[in-house]
């Protein structure tokens, strides 16, 4: 049953009194309803009387604006890809169909799904059987929208939603080896599912983007800066606007039991970033390692087994199937065996990571182990201040792999590494791991069980470090973080002294940190507005082009020899840019982002290297005095002179755009804190497919949370919705709307509009 707009005025005003939602529309406390209200660009407030009731409307709202998305998602982590769209198609990260299903296979076997289900509390499972009832009552309602009408749009299950969050808990660890644990067979064996060498390319490029598609910009300034003497937060996810870490926008309450506002990933009905009443959070992706992998010593008789303490034992052998298309239509099971020493599964890099007759390679990820995870954001989005969030993160110790950065009502900001690390210490590397194979990929000695990761029993979790052993810090002026290591949270207070495992210190900062504690800097002698922490992000502009430009115009007067005429016209854009990433900027951008792009690729391009002393100030300057600076210089000038003539563009709004939208911003690699990621167009244009995602600046009053926002790819993925776009739009204009947060907000919507469904 569907109702619209029939509350009455003091059914309203018992609800803000505490009495329940199902009271007032005259039904018993038991019955499952929720009351959807969307406001401008059709965000949702969802309000409930239950956990149960509020999975509900929270599925039925989803399922409005996304429902084709999250049956995608869906077939994809019960691996049934290539039974409905066959083995050689591809999932929207590249992946190919048929090694993803048997990863998804392998990772979301129904004993793991049963224990990660029945690791919840009551009040999470009544909340996802909710979701999963309210997004097919939509689906039955009103069927598949014209995207997705085929056979694998489906009623959901509770533990369709399970699954989607173990794949969101792998994306920092053994999610990024799914092609390496697929192909891992024992020398002179094929593999049924063999990745080819395309797949592996493309493997290691995610690799290398995990951290720019999934990557944040986060600010939170304490009383001593802040305008107001309160707490202040900037939320700048950087996170793809396509598939399942797609972000979306809703506020969920149950009257006198909670009240939050932000952004959810697909399929998880909690908020991961956002804000209460009293505190707001955001989260950027941590330098921490999640996973460490473990080289085995094989049995010089037999390359499937490995020897441990001087013993041979088996790798044990695990065969899974999955139903592949075939040409006719029909479906055939296809079996794959993947093999797993007591560290974790046999993985297989080409040239990487070699199963040969004397090594073999595992890894252990240790978010395989996290089912506290919803539990966590669950605790975190019912938070009553910055002390209770901090008490929930160090007993739960579900944060994945992600940082966290708050701010409150009483002016603290905090700063936390708190995620999912193992234990690791500083002197067990030093015993256990090749120095050669240094610290991207920590490399231990799975010949001795000592090289085992280490258990401390006050850790949420067997196998990591306790939460008082991980980087935090608490402050009253800022704190800010980029993706780089827990080190310069705030320069004043360096971080130091923590495994490798956790994080590096005395280590080159990436340009957006570096860009963001100079610019909190440079506003030391006046409070800090809202309107500051908004043009951080939207002034857009490109740090390294400060650091470098004198160099380059240098070079243009006096260097460019014979090829003076053909680069007149490059070194003239340059000159003429603005030095930002707005629609409007010029050529001179994408001249600097090509000469960029070339130069990141020598050694000796700065002037004035790395120094730990400066970590703030270097590197810096453009060594164009010495000659292979200088050649390559002059060969990327020509190389961008050409390129940017056939593009015919003179405008970046008109080169970087989502469909037909502008887009400003560009690569964080320039220091651009308005990261965006981009895909070269058939038009030559670039398409976005990940960045700012959901925005959000959160200040405190008397009257509790003021918040502005945008969700910058908008709430819905369909293409007929009319919230596919309007969002995108205002984020291209620049513009961040108040986020109605009181009912009498709400109510105040130009665009407010109400329905209640009932079971």
């Amino acid at each position: 049953m569907i109702i619209f707009n029939r509350v009455t005025r003091a059914c309203v005003t018992g609800v803000l009194l505490g009495l329940s939602l199902a009271a007032c529309v005259g039904q018993p406390v038991s019955q499952t309803s929720a009351d959807i209200r969307r406001t401008t660009y059709g965000v949702p407030h969802i309000r409930a009387h239950d956990e149960r009731s509020l999975g509900y409307g929270i599925g039925y709202a989803y399922a409005q604006d996304n429902l084709c998305l999250l049956a995608n998602e869906v077939v994809t982590v019960n691996g049934e890809r290539a039974r409905f769209f066959g083995p050689e198609q591809a999932t929207l990260e590249e992946r190919n169909n048929l090694a993803s299903d048997v990863f998804f296979t392998w990772l979301n076997t129904p004993d793991a799904v049963a224990a990660f289900w029945n690791a919840q509390t009551p009040q999470i499972q009544q909340r996802i059987e909710g979701y999963v009832a309210g997004y097919n009552r939509y689906l039955k309602e009103q069927g598949a929208p014209a995207q997705c009408q085929a056979a694998w749009v489906r009623p959901l299950v509770a533990q369709d939603l399970v699954k989607l969050t173990r794949r969101l808990l792998v994306e920092g660890g053994v999610g990024q080896f799914a092609e390496a644990l697929v192909g891992a067979t024992p020398p002179q064996t094929t593999a049924s599912a063999q990745p080819g060498v395309k797949a592996f390319e493309l493997a290691a490029a995610n690799q290398q983007r995990f951290s720019f598609d999934r990557g944040s910009n986060a600010v939170a300034v304490g009383r001593d800066r802040s305008f107001n003497g309160r707490g202040m937060l900037l939320a700048n996810p950087h996170f793809p606007w396509m598939g399942g870490m797609r972000f979306y926008q809703m506020h969920l309450t149950i009257p006198g039991q909670l009240d939050v506002m932000g952004a959810a990933l697909p399929g998880l009905p909690v908020i991961n970033i956002g804000f209460n009443r009293h505190v707001a959070w955001t989260h950027t992706v941590d330098t921490s390692k999640h996973f460490t992998l473990y080289r085995l010593t094989l049995d010089p008789k037999d390359s499937t087994r490995y020897l441990l303490d001087g013993k041979s034992i088996p790798l044990e052998k695990t065969t899974l199937t999955v139903q592949v298309k075939q040409a006719d239509g029909s479906l055939k099971a296809q079996p794959h065996t993947l093999y797993s020493s007591q560290f974790g599964p046999v993985v297989q890099w080409p040239g990487k990571l070699d199963w040969d007759s004397h090594y073999a390679f595992s890894l252990r990820d240790a978010n395989l182990g996290n089912d506290r995870v919803l539990q966590q954001w669950y605790a975190m989005n019912q938070a009553t201040g910055l002390k209770e969030l901090q008490n929930s993160v160090h007993t739960l110790q579900g944060i994945p792999w992600v940082n966290t950065v708050a701010a409150d009502d009483q002016g603290q900001s905090l700063y936390m590494n708190l995620s999912v690390v193992p234990n690791v210490s500083a002197a067990k590397l030093a015993q256990c791991s090749d120095p050669r194979a240094g610290l991207l990929l920590i490399m231990l000695d799975g010949a001795h069980s000592a090289c085992a990761w280490d258990v401390d029993p006050r850790a949420a979790q067997p196998g990591i470090f306790a939460a008082d052993q991980l980087p935090q810090l608490q402050r009253t002026d800022y704190v800010q973080h980029a993706n780089d290591s827990a080190w310069l949270a705030n320069p004043k207070a360096p971080l130091t002294g923590f495994s490798p495992v956790i994080s590096q210190d005395h280590i080159g900062l990436g340009p957006r940190a570096r860009f963001a504690v100079q610019r909190l800097q440079s506003l030391e002698k006046q409070p800090i507005s809202v309107a500051d922490l908004q043009n951080m992000v939207m002034d857009n502009e490109v740090y390294l082009a400060g650091q470098v430009m004198p160099d380059l115009l240098a070079f243009c007067a006096r260097h460019l020899g014979a090829d003076a005429v053909a680069l007149q016209p490059l070194c003239a854009s340059l000159k003429a840019w603005d030095q930002r990433a707005n629609l409007d900027s010029g050529v001179g951008l994408v001249h600097f982002i090509n000469l960029f792009e070339h130069l990141q690729q020598l050694p000796d391009a700065w002037r004035v290297a790395f120094d730990p002393a400066q970590p703030l100030t270097t590197p810096r300057g453009l060594a164009i005095e010495r000659e292979p600076v200088a050649k390559a210089l002059r060969e990327a000038m020509l190389a961008s002179t050409a390129d940017v003539s056939k593009l015919g563009l003179t405008r970046w709004g008109d080169i970087q755009v989502s469909g037909q939208t502008p887009i400003h911003g560009g690569p964080q690699e320039l220091g651009i804190y308005n990261a965006m990621q981009t895909v070269p167009r058939a038009d030559g244009k670039r398409e976005v497919v990940s960045g700012s995602s959901y925005l959000q600046i959160v200040t405190f009053d008397d009257n509790g949370p003021q918040a502005l926002g945008v969700l910058a790819f908008s709430e819905s993925s369909n293409p007929e919705s009319k919230y596919s776009k309007d969002q995108t739009h205002a984020f291209s204009a620049k513009k961040l709307r108040p986020l109605p947060f009181t009912d009498a907000q709400i109510k105040a919507d130009p665009q407010y509009q109400q329905l209640l469904i009932k079971e």
